[in-house]
């Protein structure tokens, strides 16, 4: 297996492992939002989720920015409490249609967060590797494939809640968008920095 190879399979892994499931609870809260037939729109949130933590991912990885492990760690689900909460409140007015630049802010922004936490993965599987750019690069390529799957699999299992099962788009986004929010809490608390 080549280098490129490893690090896009440790990048897959590390966005859908299930242990570590603070990131896909942000893709959920960030997509909960979003049809199938808004793939357009999910196409553009995920790009700009991609932007803002390949930004943080690489400027982390080089030390051009460092900041303490434990309050990134803190901040991750602090991004999936707010994206949750901006659901809530107004999940009566459609937030799909409304607030698409709202959207885009908390994907590239937040994106910039959630690659700090990325970098402290990566960083300790290098090591002190003489070379960062390909495993950095391919890494990141895993992330996004991860996260194309996680947002697919996300908007079939919504699309079969809502039009097979009938449940009404609006009590979906607010359930999911609930219990987001109360499990970003719990992992608020169990992050906490101070």
């Amino acid at each position: 297996m080549s280098i490129f190879e490893l690090y896009l399979k440790l990048g897959f892994q590390h966005i859908c492992d299930l242990a570590a499931y603070d990131h896909m609870l942000f893709l959920v809260a960030l997509f909960v939002i979003y049809q199938l037939k808004d793939w357009q729109k999910v196409f553009g949130l995920v790009t700009a989720f991609t932007i803002g933590h390949s930004i943080t991912l690489a400027l982390s990885v080089l030390d051009f920015i460092v900041i303490p492990s434990n309050f990134i760690e803190f901040l991750i689900p602090l991004t999936i409490f707010i994206t949750s909460v901006s659901n809530i409140i107004s999940y009566k007015d459609h937030p799909a249609n409304k607030g698409v630049i709202k959207q885009f802010a908390f994907a590239l922004v937040f994106g910039l967060i959630h690659g700090m936490g990325f970098s402290n993965y990566l960083k300790a599987l290098m090591g002190s590797a003489s070379s960062v750019i390909q495993p950095l690069f391919a890494f990141n390529i895993g992330i996004e494939i991860g996260q194309l799957l996680i947002v697919a699999v996300f908007l079939l299992l919504s699309l079969i809640i809502n039009k097979l099962l009938k449940v009404p788009v609006k009590y979906w986004i607010l359930t999911v968008s609930i219990i987001t929010a109360l499990l970003s809490l719990s992992l608020m608390w169990e992050t906490k920095f101070w």
